[in-house]
């Protein structure tokens, strides 16, 4: 794994973090690629497509007034012009309530491809831990 292409992804990754904190859609659209599949913590099982990943970043918009992301542990692996990682990622903030929340910490699997010399997230996934007796997401626990 070359340094140069590690940083190239860190600086890809770290995009999602500013548009987030920025509240700005243009900023999120840049990292992922046009045909980006996402597993969100929230339904569909899917979501395809750049507009579909954008739409839920806007519904985290209209709930929060002001956003915070946290990434920890950002791991890399990289082989040629596919490459994933892992971390765990917080997102935070005020609501639109005017009610502060520390968010939760999630588990968030990014999938890349290199794309027209770019490297772009065209998989990511976020999850938290379950609970199998209950069936309950446990969103308490911190890395």
């Amino acid at each position: 794994m070359s340094a140069h292409e590690e940083a190239a992804i860190r600086l890809q990754i770290e995009k999602v973090v500013e548009g987030l904190r920025a509240k700005d859609l243009d900023t999120l659209r840049e990292p992922y690629a046009a045909d980006v599949v996402s597993f969100d913590v929230e339904p569909p099982l899917q979501h395809v497509g750049i507009e579909a990943k954008l739409a839920n970043w806007t519904r985290v918009f209209e709930v929060f007034e002001t956003v915070d992301y946290e990434l920890r542990d950002l791991t890399l692996s990289i082989g040629g012009d596919v490459a994933f990682g892992y971390a765990f990622g917080r997102l935070s903030g005020t609501m639109k309530t005017g009610v502060a929340t520390a968010g939760m910490w999630v588990r968030v699997t990014y999938g890349l491809r290199k794309i027209d010399g770019t490297w772009r997230i065209a998989h990511d996934q976020v999850s938290v831990p379950l609970d199998i007796l209950s069936g309950t997401g446990m969103v308490d626990l911190e890395p």
